[in-house]
């Protein structure tokens, strides 16, 4: 026993540092990659296709990822996912000293099929787990997200004195050298039970899907997801128009991140506790007080309790939804039933960031608020709609 969970907790801390990694990845391409297609190319109005790139290469490969690796396993498909990144950073590099917009485009492209495939690693950390520690394992891997609040924007900041003459260079650089730090750390990884997991029968996906959890699951890390993302990308906008500073806004940005990641380290722990319906709706809660406290004024502590607690709520919402819906399915189903999960969550995402500086444009920062306060309420409705139903957390079947 003590071997077994011995091997747990490895493969959770490799997938939290590859999580790290990763979002340090992810936290570079928001900051910078707007700015560097900005100076690329000649039209101002595609600036930010890079980064819409990133988002199309994870739509896109999100559902495809999770299939793959049903066939040849976790940690195939994270190299796979680990030498992407390497490759997309790589051809980075070369755009930016080329000068060349469509190249630096495609290896967003290709950075969006990294994060495709790191997008599970919450799961497989789940796949690894006793029963008693899935909700944790859960949790500790999104927990890697801390090291990315730092190293994520020294990485768009600083590096850039590595290469003076090029600064775009640097910090494309150090992705491409972390990303093959993670294809190093991955190997090591040992998932127990795959092999066996293929032999098992499936049930078709609406029979999984008819279980009361999984809408629920769906619905809880899809608005958590998509509110967090809507009104962070608005954020610095917003700051901006009300007087404040980049580094202002930079300020409260990283404590928005913090919040997203250090409850991480107890989340799980309270999912065990008091269960995950009970995390589901508190996350909901701090969320509808998060935008109470947008729409209440303007200040710097308005904005900056705001994004803390727009963190906070993301973060039970996701985690507590990843958890609630590892109890809907057998391994030899986590495929399609987690693909088609992360389908949804993502282009929920995907759609938000987009509607995001428009509806700012539009209606201003209260009222994109108060449009975010119907989903979550939403989300608040059908977690008590699960909970009246009395539903269990026992083995499937």
């Amino acid at each position: 026993m003590n071997t077994i969970q011995g091997n747990e907790k490895f493969n959770v801390l490799l997938l939290a540092i590859g999580q790290a990694l990763f979002l340090t990845t992810a936290v570079t391409v928001m900051t910078l990659s707007g700015l560097v297609g900005q100076r690329l190319t000649p039209s101002p109005e595609l600036a930010t296709l890079p980064v819409s790139a990133m988002m199309l290469g994870t739509l896109l490969s999100t559902l495809p990822a999770s299939l793959l690796m049903k066939r040849i396993g976790r940690r195939a498909g994270f190299l796979l996912g680990a030498l992407a990144g390497a490759v997309g950073g790589a051809l980075s590099v070369v755009a930016i000293l080329q000068g060349s917009f469509w190249l630096f485009t495609s290896a967003s492209l290709l950075l969006g099929i990294y994060q495709a495939f790191a997008m599970y690693y919450r799961f497989a950390a789940a796949d690894a787990a006793s029963d008693a520690f899935r909700s944790r394992a859960i949790s500790l891997v999104l927990a890697g997200g801390v090291i990315s609040a730092f190293l994520g924007p020294w990485n768009a900041g600083l590096s850039g004195a590595l290469f003076p003459a090029v600064p775009d260079l640097g910090p494309y650089l150090v992705i491409t050298l972390l990303a093959l730090l993670a294809l190093g750390l991955l190997a090591l990884l040992r998932i127990p039970g795959e092999q066996t997991a293929l032999a098992e029968t499936q049930r078709p996906l609406p029979q999984i899907a008819r279980q009361p959890a999984f809408p629920v699951a769906v619905l809880a890390a899809a608005v958590g997801y998509a509110v967090m993302i809507m009104l962070m990308t608005a954020t610095p906008l917003a700051m901006q128009s009300a007087g404040f500073s980049r580094a202002e806004a930079a300020f409260v940005m990283q404590w928005h991140v913090l919040g997203m990641f250090v409850p991480s380290f107890f989340t799980g722990s309270l999912i065990a506790r008091f269960s995950v319906e009970r995390i589901l709706l508190a996350g909901a809660l701090i969320l509808a007080t998060s935008i109470g406290i947008a729409v209440s004024g303007e200040s710097l502590g308005h904005f900056l309790a705001a994004l803390i607690l727009l963190g906070i709520g993301w973060n039970f919402l996701f985690i507590g939804g990843s958890t609630l819906l590892t109890t809907t399915h057998h391994m030899s189903e986590r495929g399609k039933v987690q693909g088609t999960n992360d389908l949804l969550v993502f282009a929920s995402v995907a759609t938000a960031s987009f509607l995001s500086g428009a509806l700012l444009h539009q209606v201003g920062w209260a009222l994109l608020n108060l449009a975010a306060l119907p989903f979550v309420l939403l989300t608040a409705l059908a977690t008590l709609w699960l909970m009246r139903r009395n539903y269990r957390r026992v083995p499937i079947g």
